[in-house]
């Protein structure tokens, strides 16, 4: 089971929030905006509590973000999983064993079939599809891609967080206190 069953994946913004996400009993959660220099630590900090963190490696300030990056991360943090925009850090993560989360913005038309030939491209093990607040297009980004959904991006309530899973994401992923609480195990 995807996650072990894990509804939400608390995503980190600031060091407060790793420091309730390390004291919770979520096993998954994200790393959002941190820097490059902090990777190392943070990773030992997660490891040393037994956490499974997924990297949005477009937000690592202090590095670039393309495949020289990627490998980077790959080989010296060995992240559980890398979120971002970019194809090429998306096919490293791949082709080093990383899980792969392709994130892409639903903004109109043309960029979803912008991300839709992306994602053929990458075929990453998993979508996060940004803002997970419109479950038609999160049910149609998972049929026509067989890709297993991550939604994120503008959920605030419980009942976004229930739609989104309704029509069809695996998890939501959250920097929401809140909602960290409502589903904490």
């Amino acid at each position: 089971m995807p996650f072990q069953g894990q509804r939400i994946l608390p995503a980190a913004k600031h060091m407060k929030q790793l420091e309730d996400i390390l004291n919770s009993s979520y096993e998954y959660a994200v790393f959002l905006d941190t820097h490059v220099a902090q990777l190392r630590n943070l990773y030992q900090m997660a490891r040393s509590r037994n956490k499974q963190m997924l990297l949005h490696a477009d937000l690592v300030q202090g590095l670039k973000n393309d495949e020289y990056a990627a490998e980077y991360l790959c080989q010296e943090i060995k992240p559980f999983g890398i979120i971002s925009t970019r194809s090429g850090v998306i096919a490293t993560a791949k082709k080093k064993g990383i899980l792969a989360v392709q994130r892409v913005f639903l903004l109109d038309t043309i960029a979803l079939e912008k991300s839709y030939a992306l994602v053929e491209k990458t075929r990453p093990d998993y979508i996060e599809v940004l803002p997970g607040v419109v479950p038609p297009m999160i049910a149609e980004v998972s049929e026509r891609t067989g890709i297993p959904i991550l939604a994120g991006g503008l959920i605030r309530t419980p009942e976004d967080v229930e739609a989104a899973l309704a029509a069809g994401a695996t998890a939501v992923t959250t920097s929401n206190k809140q909602l960290f609480e409502h589903y904490k195990r």
